[in-house]
Order: C-alpha cells, then structure tokens, then sequence
C-alpha cells in the first residue's frame, strides 16, 4: 500500500481535475452555488419567522435564536463538507457496479474504499460551506456582545469545536458508505441509500426537542444506536452553550461523540470489505 504522501497527492489530483471540470462549465457551477445559498437563505428566513413568535425552541432548553443559529451553521458546516467530498461519490457507487467498472477500481493500486470515497469532489458544495462560516460568526458576535452579562467564548470549545465538526463529518460518512455499500449485494437498489436522508434528518434538530412518551425513544436510538445526534449538537453546544452552567451529562455526551466517530469508521470499513468480497466481476 502507497504511503500517507501518496495518497494525498492522488486526492490533490482528484480535486484538481474535479475543479477544472467545474470550472469547464462556470455557468451551471455558478447556478449550483448560488442554489445551494439560496436554499439555506430560505431555511435562514423560515427560522427567522419561527423567532420572531417564540423567544426560544423549547421551553427552558437553551436554544434561543442566535443560539439556534450556532447550531444551524454547524449543521451548513458539516453537511457542506459531506456533499462536497463523499455524496457524489457514494451516487455513482452502484453505477460503477451496474457498468462494470468497478472491476478497474479494483485493480488499481490503491485502496479501494479510498478511490471511490474521494475521486470527486463537488466544489459548488463549498458555497454553503462558507455561507454556514459567515453565519457562524455574526451569530457568535451577537452572543458575546449580547447584554447584561457578555457571553465569552472558552478557548478550548474554540479547539475542540473543528475536531468534533470532522467527527460528525466522519460519523456521517461512515452510514453513508456502509448503505451505499449494500448495493454489491443488493445490485442497483437505490433503497438503502436514500435511507441515509431520513436518518441523518434526525440531527439537523437539538436533542432537546426529542423528549416525552415518542421523543425520547427516537433520542435514544439516534444517539447510541445510530449516533446521528452527536453529530451536529456536540460540536454546537461547544459554541452556542445553551444551558448555563453546563449540564452533567454534555461531558459524557462529548466522550461518546469521540468513540461513536471511531465505532462507525471502523463498522463501515468492516461493512465495506465483506461487501467487496462478495463482488463478482462483471467479466466472470
């Protein structure tokens, strides 16, 4: 196997090619970004309304509105990366199975999980990116400046907030491709992928909001069993800390957001590699 420079020189290569094919067509890459800022601006303005009749989401939990708008820029940050680097990809996963060409990936001298992550990347995407970062700031702004008692910042959420944005971005990956990897054994079954959209729509919403006699169960299955809760709550309660002092268990919540990352790389690498094996090339 190729050493840790070899492989980011192929995915500088992967990148580069991807953002010269965009730019082969400005047109439609300036349509996909100015689309993709105009759904989160309509997303933006559809919370402003929310805002504008109720001074918090949830009764006493914290979330009020620039609060929520931390949470909100997370979930643009994070989402973003995904679509960028590993959604187009993991679309065309059961094509390159369909057409055969699956075969060619395998004989290249590459890991195979690697090339079929990352042999494109969708540089439009990085229009949310940059849009989330833009409201990441202003609404941190309007926290620490916010009266009577100005709201700082803690130097190591400052830290740890990118570290647990890659973990979600990890943990998000990790469904994805494990899903996506069923269509070896399934063929052009679709099914199992789309069912990455209702799942991971489960944390684009604070925990909080998932309580009583139905919440709670969907709380608990979306956050130990498929831990798509922390993806986004983790790294924005760092920032937006809407529960003052902080809570007993966010701690613990942090701690598990560190082992669930690594439980679901290494499951969707272990998914992955017995779906290859029970690939049979398109030749035999």
């Amino acid at each position: 196997m190729a050493d840790h420079p070899a492989y980011f020189r192929v995915f500088a290569t992967f990148a580069r090619n991807s953002l010269v094919r965009d730019m082969t067509f400005r047109a439609n890459f300036l349509i996909e970004c100015i689309s993709s800022v105009s759904w989160m601006a309509m997303n933006l303005g559809f919370y402003l309304l929310v805002f504008s009749h109720t001074p918090q989401i949830g009764q006493q939990t914290g979330w009020g509105k620039y609060e929520f708008f931390v949470f909100l820029a997370t979930t643009m940050l994070i989402y973003s990366l995904v679509e960028a680097f590993f959604m187009p990809n993991a679309e065309e996963f059961s094509e390159l199975i369909r057409t055969g060409n699956l075969d060619f990936a395998l004989l290249k001298p590459i890991d195979t999980q690697f090339l079929i992550s990352l042999q494109r990347v969708d540089w439009s995407a990085f229009a949310t990116f940059f849009a989330g970062l833009v409201l990441l700031v202003v609404s941190l702004v309007k926290l620490t400046a916010r009266s009577p008692n100005p709201w700082q910042l803690e130097p190591i959420s400052l830290l740890l907030y990118p570290i647990y944005v890659v973990c979600g971005v990890a943990i998000l990956y990790s469904i994805m491709i494990s899903l996506s990897a069923t269509s070896i054994w399934l063929g052009r079954n679709l099914t199992l992928y789309d069912f990455w959209f209702y799942v991971t729509n489960f944390s684009r919403y604070p925990m909080e909001i998932y309580s009583g006699r139905f919440g709670t169960p969907l709380r608990i299955a979306f956050t130990f069993v498929i831990p798509v809760l922390v993806v986004v709550n983790v790294p924005a309660r760092l920032l937006a800390r809407p529960l003052t002092p902080r809570a007993s268990w966010e701690f613990p919540l942090a701690a598990f957001g560190i082992l669930a990352t690594i439980a679901c790389v290494l499951a969707s690498r272990w998914v992955f590699l017995r779906a290859l094996e029970s690939y049979r090339s398109a030749s035999s």
